[in-house]
């Protein structure tokens, strides 16, 4: 095991023997909705550096029927400029999208403000009837600086992304998935089910070759198409790829075979 609850306030971090290439955290402060504080994201820089050195899937999810209600207002207020310079929340949030195996973020309840800028981070977002996704940051005097202003308009488009940032506009459970912004929408006691099925269907694929495309898929613009050949160089000399192939190969052949068996069958009848 790589984790055991005790070593954090914040989080509940949950592995199974008999899934090994995941782990579950989910955001653990119910009494104030969730809400990212100085200590929660401490303790998601722990988990970081443990999935940096040994790469898991990590599904994120809240508790008691929210995600996260956005960061910890209290600690918000008092925090100046040069808290702001820190980034305190973009750079965990940045940590996070740049895990190596992919982040799958199940939301129920309220995604607001950082818990948006949290789950626009991962790699995939499901949710439940009852989320409530947006950034009303510009309501309490503030902007969405943890990446809503920059990863919102790459995840939906412009036009959405102004009216989330700019006019406060809350999306529900199906307008979300109406842009795109979820995938995917399960009753609540469904969803943890779904994330595992989605993290099966990861689980399926090369881990090394999940690996690299992420990086590749993140990389500028003008990285491509050298890091896409670059890329595929080391994936062209992994054993993995000569075994799958391999299997892929010996599969066809054995269906080929087989069918090739039952029109013999057929011709003699």
């Amino acid at each position: 095991m790589l984790f055991h609850d005790s070593d954090f306030s914040t989080l509940l971090v949950s592995e199974s023997d008999d899934k090994p290439d995941r782990i579950h955290v989910r955001l653990n402060r119910p009494e104030v909705r969730n809400a990212i504080d100085q200590q929660m994201v401490d303790e998601l820089h722990e988990v970081c550096a443990v999935l940096e050195k040994s790469p898991r899937i990590m599904i994120l999810s809240g508790s008691s029927g929210v995600f996260a209600s956005g960061a910890d207002i209290a600690q918000l207020r008092e925090r100046r400029r040069e808290d702001a310079l820190m980034g305190i929340n973009s750079g965990i949030f940045v940590r996070i999208a740049q895990l190596p195996m992919p982040v799958i973020a199940a939301l129920d309840g309220y995604a607001l403000g950082g818990g948006a800028e949290l789950a626009y981070a991962a790699d995939f977002r499901i949710g439940t009837p009852a989320l409530k996704i947006g950034n009303p940051e510009t309501g309490l005097g503030i902007l969405a600086a943890a990446g809503a202003s920059w990863r919102l308009r790459e995840l939906v488009g412009e036009p959405v992304a102004k009216e989330i940032l700019l006019a406060g506009k809350v999306l529900g459970a199906e307008e979300a998935r109406a842009v795109r912004l979820v995938t995917e929408i399960h009753p609540a006691e469904e969803l943890l089910a779904a994330a595992h099925a989605l993290a099966d269907r990861i689980g399926l694929q090369d881990p090394l070759a999940v690996r690299i495309t992420k990086s590749v898929f993140h990389a500028p613009a003008e990285a491509h198409p050298m890091i896409d050949q670059l890329a595929q160089g080391i994936l062209f000399e992994s054993q993995a790829k000569f075994d799958r192939m391999q299997a892929f190969l010996d599969k066809k052949a054995a269906r080929k075979s087989a069918k090739d068996a039952a029109n013999q069958q057929e011709v003699n009848q």
